[in-house]
């Protein structure tokens, strides 16, 4: 596997200089300040002590931004994993603090209902890549469906959770819409719409963990 070569996938790049999409680029400062101000959040919060997954997950978004920077810079094979990693990571975090602190699941209940992640991805990616538009962005799409479901399965049991959820799918939606149409209008707009994917990605990110945080602060109260 060559992991220097070279991925040339949006818009804004034009070259293979490091820095020929810069505001892809410097736009990944957005996820490390969405970091850092839910660190202070919690932090600050009176349920700091039950917030231990709450600051990992912190940590796991600041990573997403030094991923995608690097890839946006780099431009290629072994940058992009560092991209993609930190994503599964805090996708798959988040499931299990979701199954843990919104369901009441044990650990190992959760463990085993955040590894189902992985079949239901499977099952709907060829459903999510016939789409129009966002068929290209098919391999993130389970993640926007599932946090659907469980904000409507949660309507009943939490429903300041499932509102909380509702709005971050509606944003995810949005942002996913900003980095699949980068390509196809980058005729019109030579900058591109993925630094848009950047900033809306980590104001959502940002809010689910904050989502999290009300909560346990809620059932601290």
């Amino acid at each position: 596997m060559d992991w220097m070569r070279a991925i040339d996938g949006y818009c804004e790049r034009v070259g293979p200089e490091y820095w020929s999409e810069p505001v892809n680029a410097i736009t990944n400062a957005a996820f490390v300040i969405a970091a850092i101000v839910m660190w202070l959040r919690v932090q600050r919060s009176e349920a700091r002590a039950e917030l231990g997954l709450a600051r990992l997950l912190c940590g796991v978004l600041a990573l997403i931004g030094l991923g995608s920077y690097l890839f946006h810079t780099h431009a290629t094979l072994w940058s992009a994993v560092a991209d993609t990693t930190p994503i599964a990571l805090y996708v798959l975090l988040y499931i299990y603090v979701a199954n843990r602190a919104y369901w009441g699941m044990p650990w190992y209940w959760a463990i085993g209902a955040t590894t189902l992640f992985f079949p239901f991805a499977y099952m709907t990616l060829p459903l999510f890549e016939r789409l129009p538009v966002l068929g290209v962005s098919a391999g993130y799409l389970p993640v926007p469906t599932l946090i659907a479901l469980y904000a409507v399965a949660l309507r009943q049991r939490l429903p300041e959770v499932a509102r909380g959820l509702a709005i971050c799918v509606g944003i995810l939606m949005v942002s996913l819409t900003m980095r699949s149409v980068d390509i196809p209008i980058c005729g019109v707009l030579p900058l591109g719409t993925h630094f848009l994917w950047h900033i809306l990605n980590a104001i959502m990110l940002g809010g689910m963990i904050e989502v999290y945080r009300r909560h346990v602060q809620a059932q601290q109260g």
